[in-house]
């Protein structure tokens, strides 16, 4: 999580405020513009009934304190401004005091369609909506207190967790599929893909996402899906560090992805 960043995060003004420009709100105007259209049916409903409580304006990015007097209102939660890239420490500190973090910068019309570290699109539109659900969360605020408790070692099995829930989850409706996890919300290609017959998709077993390797720069070969929102919460009521140890001791699954290239030096 320390890498470098080509992008630099904005600094809030005195009064909390961003100053965007121009082409950074056309750039935010069009990214939801386009996602909207493609979540279509796709995203579950909690989702949607968030979206609506953050009325997001679609012509700017919007300003944190105004989705951090929903979020405090709907679950206590605030977004944090952070820089580009943080550290696997901080992270887990601000979501244990129930702040997500939110890096302060949009992407260049370069990355328009993809890019590998989070921004405010992502950050925004990804997962703020799912906050203003009380069992989402719950979980999340327990997944920061676990995270920022164990050691280094167990941290990489917790952050399978997340990658499996709050980033890519899916979940069994009534009405079929749906969305949940804010990295295939925000990714207009990926939220096409979990509809074709490419990935693998099984219902979710907290130890079998423990043991699953993942890679962040392909379309996901393997997705996990819970029933309702609610089965976030049942999981935050877990002893999850034994299952932890009980995956340390299993072993990870044989990788559904070819080993990453590396570059040449």
């Amino acid at each position: 999580m320390a890498k470098s960043s080509k992008y630099t995060s904005k600094q809030p003004d005195a009064n909390g405020i961003i100053a965007w420009s121009d082409e950074e709100n056309k750039i935010w105007s069009e990214l939801v513009a386009r996602q909207l259209k493609c979540i279509e049916g796709k995203a579950c409903d909690e989702y949607m009934e968030g979206l609506k409580k953050i009325n997001l304006p679609q012509d700017r990015i919007p300003q944190l304190h105004e989705l951090n007097e929903v979020l405090g209102k709907e679950t206590g939660w605030q977004v944090a401004p952070v820089p580009a890239l943080i550290d696997f420490d901080e992270f887990f500190r601000l979501l244990a005091n129930k702040q997500f973090p939110v890096a302060t910068f949009i992407r260049s019309r370069e990355e328009f369609d993809y890019l590998q570290e989070p921004d405010i699109f992502h950050e925004i539109f990804g997962h703020c909506a799912m906050l203003t659900n009380p069992d989402f969360a719950e979980f999340t605020h327990k997944y920061g207190q676990l995270g920022y408790a164990a050691q280094k070692k167990d941290r990489v099995y917790l952050a399978r967790l997340y990658w499996f829930t709050v980033e890519f989850g899916l979940m069994q409706t009534e009405k079929g599929l749906r969305i949940y996890g804010g990295g295939i919300l925000s990714s207009p290609g990926e939220t096409q893909y979990v509809y074709t017959d490419k990935p693998e998709i099984s219902p979710l077993e907290v130890l079998d996402v423990l043991r699953t390797p993942y890679r962040i720069d392909i379309m996901q070969p393997v997705y996990y899906t819970i029933n309702s929102i609610h089965d976030l919460f049942d999981i935050s009521q877990m002893d999850i560090m034994s299952l932890v140890e009980k995956a340390k001791e299993l072993g990870l699954f044989e990788p559904k992805f070819p080993p990453k290239e590396k570059l040449a030096s």
